[in-house]
């Protein structure tokens, strides 16, 4: 957990309705979020075209000291996001978000490029399409990236049972 920032890709008002498995991500995220505040890991969001496709939606509960970086490109890792990314000094990123295929695959490749160590949470990410969603996790793994699921990320990062972590953290994967 030392070592690890997560990083919210782009869930925004007008992408979460096109996807087919939007609430699943939303939920996800949110356990994720609650790890990573219950843990102190660092979370960085991003936000693609927010005035065309509005903010990151209230039911991510990012927390008032996260400010999502604005973005025109596709890849999360605009000069903001990677200079942030450089001071915090971690070299694991556990990404969850939107879409799949597009600016999560993107994003993940250049972390990679980069040398980062990138996990990417299979049910914390989506696209409008089922073939678009496979097609996305497959270029990543193949890329590097570790496919994982949130409930394994959040034991392996508590790593053991009977703590006050484990007590906040287990009730959210029952």
């Amino acid at each position: 957990r030392e070592e690890t920032v997560f990083l919210v890709i782009d869930i925004q008002e007008r992408l979460v309705p096109a996807m087919r498995e939007g609430q699943e991500v939303i939920d996800r995220t949110n356990i994720l979020l609650e790890t990573a505040r219950t843990l102190t890991i660092p979370v960085l969001a991003t936000e693609q075209y927010p005035r065309g496709l509005g903010t990151t939606i209230a039911d991510i509960l990012l927390g008032p000291e996260i400010h999502p970086y604005e973005k025109l490109t596709f890849t999360g890792c605009t000069q903001e996001v990677i200079m942030a990314l450089e001071n915090i000094g971690r070299k694991k990123v556990i990404v969850a978000g939107m879409e799949t295929h597009v600016c999560v695959f993107q994003t993940v490749r250049d972390l990679l490029s980069l040398g980062y160590q990138v996990f990417v949470v299979r049910d914390a990410v989506c696209s409008r399409s089922r073939e678009n969603y496979l097609n996305g996790l497959a270029l990543m793994k193949d890329m590097g990236a570790v496919i994982t699921n949130s409930e394994t990320v959040v034991f392996d990062l508590m790593k053991e049972a009977g703590t006050a972590e484990f007590k906040i953290l287990s009730k959210l994967i029952k």
